[in-house]
């Protein structure tokens, strides 16, 4: 058995709506939402960009009928953005409409940051729309802290992750030391405005930063959540939950895993050494 075999077992929920539907309702029973992806990026077609979010329209659907606590997260390469701006617009409208019909949340994806500013151009449009979407704010990114600023001002739900892209000292910190500070920074800024943010981290430093502000700040713990990928630190995902915080994991499947870990395997060895750290973990 190879090792991306191995990961694919460990860190997606299956490669069926069926095999997702049974890991979200096995997390919900441990007091965790989820949020469902399908693995894959970069669609080149617009039959293929369609068909896609027809198949986040029909998750949205099964979630609905099953009754699991779940949304849907959405990466705009796959919805079209490489075709047109316009057309992903449109693409990703329709999926964001079925869930406001559910009472549904639909999060748009961060990509690399070349993607940034027309993924966040998009969200501006989406949002003068819709109130039921969000994004993905990175803090490796210099521009983070305007971008935030930006959407608190705009009201629109954050999920502030540090970023698994190798980014460019042009655009990027390249220490994990100022990567983890403007965590924190952007972490502060967002629990500041009042709006419910997600906290997106494994990094139990990261973590015990943010309930201390939230206790100086006088924050309460249903104000925000923490989020943390499917298969991955186990046994911190269930204290944090039973502790009372809100806990979402992040929940890929699908056919498309090879292309999806090895990228991000050969991308950067930090991605490598955080993998297998935690598959020796609970």
């Amino acid at each position: 058995m190879s090792v991306l075999t191995i990961l694919a077992k460990r860190f997606i929920a299956g490669e069926t709506m069926a095999e997702a539907v049974e890991a979200v309702r096995q997390l919900n029973l441990l007091g965790m939402k989820t949020s469902l992806d399908i693995l894959g990026e970069n669609v080149a077609s617009e039959r293929m960009a369609a068909d896609l979010a027809d198949k986040y329209i029909e998750i949205l659907k099964t979630i609905e009928s099953t009754g699991i606590a779940a949304n849907v997260s959405v990466k705009l390469t796959q919805m079209g953005l490489d075709i047109s701006d316009d057309f992903c617009f449109d693409n990703v409208s329709r999926i964001i409409e079925e869930a406001g019909e559910f009472g549904n949340f639909v999060r748009i994806d961060m990509e690399g940051s070349t993607y940034t500013d027309r993924t966040l151009k998009l969200v501006y449009r989406w949002a003068e729309k819709y109130d039921n979407i969000g994004t993905v704010i990175q803090s490796s990114l210099y521009r983070s802290a305007n971008d935030v600023r930006e959407l608190c001002e705009r009201r629109i739900r954050v999920r502030l992750c540090k970023g698994a892209y190798k980014e460019p000292a042009s655009v990027a910190f390249q220490r994990k030391e100022q990567v983890n500070d403007n965590y924190i920074a952007l972490m502060k800024q967002l629990l500041d405005s009042g709006i419910f943010h997600s906290m997106a981290t494994h990094d139990e430093a990261m973590i015990e930063a943010t309930k201390k502000y939230a206790d100086i700040k006088g924050i309460a713990k249903s104000k925000f959540e923490f989020q943390m990928l499917y298969g991955i630190n186990r046994s911190g995902q269930t204290k944090l939950a039973r502790d009372g915080y809100g806990m979402l994991i992040y929940v890929p499947f699908g056919t498309h895993w090879f292309p999806y870990y090895y990228r991000r395997l050969r991308e950067r060895k930090e991605n490598v050494l955080f993998v297998l750290k935690h598959l020796l973990k609970a």
